[in-house]
């Protein structure tokens, strides 16, 4: 990436991207973003809105950062860089749509299953990972890993261990 093209905080796609920069850190951004994104989940949380009235916000939200990947992407000349931390987000996100108890717990749990999911990758999402070029390879990876990390965790709670 040239030096012109680096990525600003000036702009607004990158602070999107980035998650207000938090993808900027300069150890394990992916976990970074993920781990900014808790409180936020556990405030929303906090509300006691049934979970899949957050469902919507989530399709809209995911369907806009794969198109603001693609573009900024596009114009950086770069492909999934570590600093884009608004899939994380999003996949940690997805996670916590699966949440059966409002705990420090059971967000400790879906943290660490999404990290897991997200590190590891398991078909399809190491589809999307490595052949999808477009924005949506870049966002959909964690998507799926969020929901891995949903259902693992939902069977975790179904035999009582937690």
């Amino acid at each position: 990436m040239s030096e012109q093209n680096k990525p600003s905080l000036k702009n607004i796609d990158i602070i999107f991207l980035s998650v207000f920069g938090s993808g900027f850190f300069p150890w394990a951004p992916g976990t970074f973003g993920t781990l900014v994104t808790m409180p936020f989940l556990y405030g929303l949380g906090t509300l006691g809105a049934p979970f899949f009235m957050y469902i919507p916000f989530l399709v809209i939200a995911t369907t806009g950062a794969c198109f603001v990947a693609d573009f900024t992407q596009r114009n950086l000349k770069v492909h999934d860089p570590s600093w884009i931390v608004i899939d994380e987000s999003l996949g940690v996100a997805t996670t916590w749509l699966f949440l059966q108890e409002h705990s420090v717990l059971h967000y400790t749990i879906i943290f660490a299953l999404f990290r897991f999911f997200d590190i590891v990758k398991f078909w399809p999402a190491s589809y999307f990972d490595k052949e999808v070029s477009h924005g949506s390879g870049t966002i959909l990876d964690d998507i799926i890993s969020g929901i891995f990390a949903g259902i693992v965790y939902l069977g975790i709670n179904s035999l009582g261990v937690i």
